[in-house]
């Protein structure tokens, strides 16, 4: 993969990736003002580092991190810094604020942040478009509990099963990726050859998803993870998820640095590889005292706070991406040639064979 490092081809590069995010609705791009607040705002918890013992580190490797833009979901970083697992691995967090989802891999380009994520195939268009950018830990998964994806109706929808939805409207908050493809995955895998003229697609902006659901101006919403929000409000159901189409390895969102902090600062890369897999690994096991970290911190009701599962090993696997490389291609969302490989390394995970570090006596890393 090449790596682009003249201004008129980070220009390039950065004017590709706007139109690649001008593709969704403006309301996908950016979050609301009030969220914007809430994360941009939040006063940084005082980390209890008595839970996880720090190493004797010489220095800490300053990390600038974008705050999630929807507060009601449980957020890695967050819990790494609350719980003490940066602090434990010699990283100190910077919270840079709130990224619309369409600009993440742009702000790590232009290095407004250091490290960018969400949804595998964000990524893999960032790196299309020629961005110097690579994977090097998982976060969340998909499993049949804890879907990447949910589609939903409501309960007195006459819609029973997926080829039920052909015809109807289907609201997303982005065209492409995910939120496109994964209802045209369960109509495929139930006999439809090309599903994209089979129901009609409605962007809808990100947060009024289940208004418009209630209104009946769609007949099915897709939502990430599980909007426990919605569910408490009561009269709706689950249509299909995620785990429907693909099992497991559907809903990667892997976290990526810019090749050039990578290739300069790799003990830092390591050490926050080390601190998510261990904050990965703690949510899976506490999941209500996670909810309740992130409810105190975005200052939102605990019990609309929604969680996914996260990886126990952070390992990025190569069927994740390779899953998402085949299916955009299949759709003309990607247009070049791409290895899985392109896309990520699991050279900094001390869980991966590819692991290229051995311990130091100081309690750092070398290669």
């Amino acid at each position: 993969m090449k790596i682009y490092q003249s201004v008129v081809l980070t220009v390039t590069i950065l004017g590709l990736l706007f139109f690649i995010g001008c593709s969704e609705s403006p309301s996908a791009q950016a979050p609301s003002a009030e969220a914007t607040k809430t994360a941009q705002t939040a006063p940084a918890p005082t980390p209890a580092a008595a839970e996880t013992p720090a190493e004797e580190y010489p220095e800490f490797y300053e990390v600038r991190i974008p705050d999630i833009y929807d507060p009601n979901t449980v957020f890695l970083p967050y819990i790494a810094a609350k719980k003490g697992f940066y602090e434990a691995e010699g990283i100190k967090p910077v919270f840079t604020g709130v990224i619309g989802a369409s600009q993440l891999v742009a702000a790590v380009v232009s290095k407004d942040c250091d490290i960018g994520y969400l949804h595998v195939n964000r990524t893999i268009n960032g790196v299309a478009a020629g961005a110097p950018i690579k994977a090097v830990v998982a976060d969340t998964e998909t499993s049949e509990d804890f879907p990447h994806m949910e589609y939903l109706v409501l309960d007195e929808s006459p819609l029973k099963e997926p080829l039920d939805m052909v015809g109807k409207k289907v609201g997303i908050i982005t065209l492409g990726g995910c939120n496109e493809y994964t209802p045209y995955g369960i109509l495929t895998k139930r006999g439809i050859e090309d599903p994209r003229d089979s129901f009609e697609i409605i962007v809808i902006p990100a947060g009024n998803e289940e208004v418009i659901l209630r209104s009946g101006e769609v007949d099915v919403v897709g939502f990430h993870g599980h909007p426990l929000g919605v569910f408490n409000n009561g009269g709706v159901r689950i249509f299909f998820d995620d785990y429907q189409v693909w099992g497991k390895d559907g809903g990667a969102t892997p976290w990526y640095f810019h090749e050039d902090f990578i290739k300069e600062k790799p003990e830092a890369v390591r050490r926050f590889v080390a601190a998510h897999i261990k904050t990965g690994k703690w949510i899976n096991e506490n999941r209500e005292e996670a909810r309740k970290i992130q409810s105190e911190w975005a200052d939102v009701p605990v019990e609309k706070v929604g969680i996914m599962k996260f990886t126990d090993d952070g390992i990025i696997t190569k069927k994740s991406v390779q899953i998402w490389i085949d299916t955009l291609k299949s759709y003309g969302e990607l247009t070049v040639d791409l290895l899985a490989t392109d896309i990520y390394t699991n050279e900094f995970n001390p869980n991966s064979r590819d692991y290229r570090f051995v311990k130091a006596a100081n309690g750092s890393a070398r290669q």
